[in-house]
């Protein structure tokens, strides 16, 4: 047999950390982790934030991001150990040999130069073909990828195309040099699941047709299960288990691994609403000032107290429209806001205290939405001073409270956002909003950018926060497990329009709408094959219309 492709032996990988108030030190953040990768094959690599995927990714290209180095071990690649190669020739092994597919493709491209530009750059750099061979490349693999006008689509800007379009066109960058080794970093985690299918089947299809070998890097079993031959389960920089896919999601021979096999399972049962609705959206239209064309056309939902609607749909569908809309943000063209028991001023300018107070809102990304240079204690503590006038020991005293609350200990009260992990960031985002003691908490994707173990703790923490408190959710995502995990009612919005709306046992029980059908049979399972019968079963029904 002949050697691998990709060789990794005893890999160490450490940093500098500089702690607040502390000392600079040394951490060790992948600790001795091996494989192997043949040509044509698949290996996933996944687990949850600070595991070390990405880090471990990037080392085939001889590569620490952020300050991280490669510090010990051996990589080898092609037959060569890449950690003992110059620059010069590790700058001839990055986009021709080894290429990378990063998560945010529309944070990737140059929105100046035309997407063929930046397609056939790195082939065209690095001499593997001239510019007529890597444009003759690139349009085949447009086609080969399912691009709407592959001919042309090259002469486009990147913000003329979709986000699961412009994925694609990363995944044409990356193999138009034809590369022995892909490493694709998250391709499908900011899409939305009917995108994702596409960006998924697209992504396995160019493996398949070039024989290239691929590391896929996700925190998503479900999706790495899809598209990969072997998976390797990380955790904290050690290997926690390594196997076919087969035996990783049928037969998971670690704790850490059944957790993720099984996170999945959690489904919320629906409670039934009381009389009084405590926010009613009355056939609400709205546009965006300078545009000429309703984001949300006559929208229609209820909640009730103590209850969770959760609005789903793809990303243009209206979701974080109608949360603008409600929190006044964005004044309505047409139709009114109710909101425990009076109707609200359009817009936020004009609401009185008390409108804002029992009406907060929790953000998709926690790091954005806390100030880096304030204390957890001083974050929290705002809006018990701004609303109560609470100060001094009172104030901390109420923190304490919320931060047992949150299931967090008294010592996070004078930590500062860098010390704390993702799940703990939107633990005092939860704190912050449930400081005001709010009637309803506008959720919006809040667990979106965190890993399922983590999600799976806020989630139950959410649940738990509503018995005690009392307080409704509205909670926009995108993700159907999510949905079945906490929400009472459902409303599926699709291009402005509420399209299915009901208790969650109602809409999530056929017959379906179109829309709804598609957005359903979109969500990954956890079964090997799952992908291949989707897209077949889109194919007779694109067939049989």
């Amino acid at each position: 047999m002949s050697d691998p492709l990709v060789k990794v032996r005893d890999l160490k990988i450490g940093a500098t950390v500089y702690p607040p108030g502390e000392k600079p030190r040394d951490i060790e953040i992948v600790h001795g982790v091996s494989f192997d990768l043949e040509k044509g094959k698949v290996l996933g690599l996944i687990g949850e934030s600070g595991a070390g995927k990405s880090t471990i990714g990037l080392s085939t290209l001889g590569y620490g991001r952020g300050g991280v180095e490669l510090t010990g071990g051996e990589v080898w690649v092609n037959g060569r150990d890449i950690l003992k190669m110059n620059l010069k020739g590790l700058r001839g092994l990055r986009g021709a040999e080894v290429t990378y597919v990063s998560q945010s493709a529309a944070a990737s491209f140059n929105p100046a130069k035309k997407i063929m530009e930046q397609v056939i750059e790195a082939a065209i750099a690095h001499g593997r073909c001239t510019k007529a061979e890597a444009e003759s490349r690139a349009i085949d693999l447009f086609h080969k990828l399912g691009l709407p006008n592959p001919d042309t689509i090259g002469n486009r800007y990147p913000h003329q195309v979709s986000g699961g379009q412009l994925q694609r066109c990363m995944t044409v960058l990356a193999l138009c040099p034809q590369p022995d080794l892909v490493v694709f970093d998250e391709p499908t985690t900011a899409l939305d699941v009917t995108t994702q299918i596409d960006v998924l089947a697209a992504i396995k299809d160019a493996i398949e047709l070039t024989g290239v070998a691929a590391l896929y890097i996700t925190h998503d079993l479900a999706v790495v299960a899809q598209v990969s031959d072997h998976i390797m389960v990380l955790r904290q920089g050690d290997m926690v288990e390594y196997g076919e896919t087969d035996q990783i999601i049928n037969n998971p021979q670690e704790d850490y691994t059944k957790a993720l096999v099984s996170v999945r399972s959690i489904e919320h049962e629906e409670k039934t609403p009381s009389d009084k609705p405590v926010l009613s959206v009355k056939n609400v239209t709205a546009r965006y000032r300078g545009t000429n064309f309703d984001v949300l056309k006559k929208v229609k939902v209820d909640l009730h107290p103590g209850q969770t609607l959760a609005v789903v749909g793809e990303s243009g569908s209206g979701k974080s429209t109608l949360a603008r809309v409600i929190t006044g943000l964005l004044p309505p063209t047409s139709g009114t806001i109710d909101f425990a028991g009076r109707t609200l001023s359009p817009d936020l300018k004009s609401r009185t205290k008390e409108d804002l107070r029992e009406l907060q809102m929790i953000y998709q990304m926690a790091d954005t939405a806390m100030n880096p240079r304030q204390t957890v204690g001083t974050i929290i503590g705002r809006p018990l001073e701004f609303y109560f006038g609470l100060k001094g020991k009172a104030k901390r005293d109420r923190i304490q409270e919320l931060l047992g609350e949150i299931e967090l200990g008294t010592g996070f009260i004078d930590r500062y956002p860098a010390e704390l992990s993702g799940g703990q960031k939107q633990r005092v985002c939860i704190a912050r909003a449930l400081a005001a003691k709010p009637k309803l908490i506008i959720c919006d994707e809040v667990t979106s950018a965190l890993d399922p173990l983590v999600a799976d703790g806020i989630l139950k923490l959410l649940l738990n926060l509503q018995k005690i408190e009392d307080v409704a959710y509205l909670f926009i995502t995108h993700d159907i497990a999510t949905v079945r995990a906490i929400a009472d009612s459902i409303a599926v919005m699709y291009q402005g329009k509420v399209v299915r709306y009901g208790p969650k046992s109602q809409v999530l029980s056929p017959p379906f709408d179109d829309y709804t059908d598609l957005l359903l049979s979109s969500v990954p399972e956890m079964k090997l094959g799952w992908l291949e019968e989707v897209i077949e079963h889109r194919k007779m029904e694109s067939a049989g219309n």
